[in-house]
């Protein structure tokens, strides 16, 4: 449709300002201004069925942008975790992943398809010239500010077109419980899990070479050995989780050289158990010096003496390694007669 197939009546009156002007080049200013091309109308400025269209378009749009932010909340809340889903050219790819990402990229492009399309075919798009003025605001400026402020306002049909400024508004109410929601992502509060290893009253001692519960006599005096609880297979789901807190160092030593009274209380014929992860920043523990019973962090180089309650006697580790008292059950075996009295690894804020 053109401005021909529209009477003349409906063509909105011209603004007082020539668009077509044109300034002419003199001594003063040697280059003549072209001016403003005429303004054409557009056809949602002289045909009000075209503007209802265009503005249940926008409104859509940011319907649109409404309920997929739903979506993504639904999806966040409903999705499991470890759910795939088999995708073309991409194989299988997280299910939750591929829903967040989908819902609010619409949410985001819906809104922002919305703003431009309201932008180009129902806000005033007449270029008006405007001439350079003092960086300080008279009160000319500002009253013409205000002025200028309450025409766009006008010209955006805010307050005529409530359905798009009701629609739009719900959008960006909407939009930012997604950001609201993916803190959530930032992973599940700890509670006390960081107090609390797999170590229980009972526990079998398993070596984590053999995969076989160990008795005393698989312990020399001047050896190191490894062990897990018993139950932790590496196949399980949240294997690495729990070993970075139940790893034990087996150390055996002979009773005359343990010095702390705690640590020989705790221990069975000289056989200690302590945490194997540094109270530095984690590393495994694996360097043992026999003659000293000193242990070395590889990492930072923090150095512990087993014979002395695992005592920091070099490096930045901040506490000595957790002890788990032991025992021997019924059959022999090595068992946990209970779990570390203290949080294993480095320290954190809760800690007390």
């Amino acid at each position: 449709m053109s401005t021909q197939d529209i009477p003349e009546e409906n063509l909105p009156a011209e603004q007082d300002h020539a668009h077509g002007a044109v300034g002419v080049a003199d001594e003063k200013n040697p280059f003549a201004d072209p001016g403003l091309p005429p303004h054409e109308h557009r056809i949602q400025d002289i045909d009000e069925r075209a503007a209802r269209r265009s503005e249940r378009a926008v409104a859509g749009m940011f319907t649109l942008s409404m309920l997929a932010t739903v979506a993504f909340i639904a999806a966040f809340v409903t999705i499991p975790v470890d759910k795939s889903v088999y995708i073309f050219m991409l194989g299988h790819v997280s299910a939750l992943n591929v829903a967040l990402g989908v819902t609010l990229g619409i949410a985001l492009f819906a809104i922002g398809a919305g703003a431009v399309h309201w932008a180009r075919t129902l806000m005033s798009d007449e270029e008006m010239a405007d001439e350079r003025h003092p960086i300080e605001a008279s009160p000319e400026v500002r009253e013409k500010v205000f002025a200028d402020f309450k025409q766009g306002a006008k010209e955006s049909a805010l307050g005529r077109r409530k359905l798009i400024r009701n629609t739009m508004l719900g959008a960006l109410t909407l939009v930012p419980l997604s950001g609201v929601v993916l803190l959530r992502d930032l992973g599940p509060l700890p509670g006390t899990k960081l107090r609390h290893t797999l170590w229980s009253k009972g526990k079998l001692l398993v070596n984590m070479n053999t995969n076989q519960p160990l008795r005393p006599s698989d312990v020399v005096v001047g050896s190191l050995t490894f062990a897990k609880p018993e139950g932790l297979e590496e196949h399980d789901h949240e294997f690495q989780n729990e070993i970075a807190k139940a790893a034990l160092m087996i150390i055996r030593i002979e009773p005359d050289d343990i010095k702390d009274k705690r640590e020989l209380e705790w221990s069975h014929e000289g056989i200690v158990a302590y945490s194997k992860i540094c109270t530095h920043v984690g590393c495994p523990i694996s360097l043992y010096e026999q003659q000293t019973h000193h242990v070395l962090c590889p990492c930072h180089q923090s150095t512990f003496d087993l014979s002395d309650g695992a005592r920091v006697i070099f490096g930045p580790a901040g506490h000595a390694l957790p002890q788990l008292r032991i025992g021997v059950n019924d059959e022999g075996y090595l068992q946990a007669l209970g779990d570390f009295d203290e949080p294993v690894g480095p320290a954190f804020w809760e800690r007390g």
